[in-house]
């Protein structure tokens, strides 16, 4: 399909999805990126980047942090690890940000797109290693972006007909 209409956006996103299904990363970014640039007014792709960017950064974090045998709340004290991550990571996670600001602008009420940018800015914070008042603004950021998902979550849930609940339909 792809190769009779180059500029098909849905072929696009969805060789780029079945890319991200086989965890291939890399590739799946290039077909979202491709995806930005024929339709740049679409949220989902950047938003796509963006999940890509946090799992390709979280999970190595996690790795080295249960070696350092550190609970969540605790900050990376092993300069080392911690420069090495940086390295790896940073920019991935401004990668990220930047491609849910522009989610954001193109619809601003996109709850899981505040949800990952409370993700990316825990990220950020943890590499803030030697930077104690810019980890405690990166936390305080994730913070407020918890609060602007679960208010926009409940803006939406309440526009929904019939959001009161579980309802029973009648036996016909």
């Amino acid at each position: 399909m792809l190769e009779r209409d180059p500029k098909n956006v849905n072929s696009v996103k969805g060789i780029a999805y079945l890319y991200l299904q086989m965890k291939q990363f890399d590739k799946a970014k290039e077909f979202y990126r491709k995806a930005t640039e024929l339709d740049p007014n679409d949220p989902e792709p950047y938003y796509s980047v963006a999940v890509i960017d946090w799992t390709q950064t979280y999970q190595p974090r996690m790795e080295e942090r249960a070696k350092l045998g550190l609970k969540p709340e605790e900050p990376l004290k092993d300069k080392k690890v911690c420069a090495s991550l940086k390295s790896k990571n940073w920019n991935a996670i401004q990668d990220g940000i930047d491609n849910l600001n522009k989610a954001l602008q193109l619809r601003a009420e996109y709850d899981d797109a505040m949800a990952y940018m409370n993700l990316l800015y825990r990220e950020k914070a943890d590499l803030d290693c030697d930077d104690a008042a810019a980890r405690a603004a990166d936390l305080k950021t994730a913070d407020e972006w918890v609060d602007k998902t679960m208010a926009a979550k409940k803006a939406k849930a309440e526009k929904q007909p019939g959001a009161q609940g579980i309802t029973m339909q009648p036996s016909q």
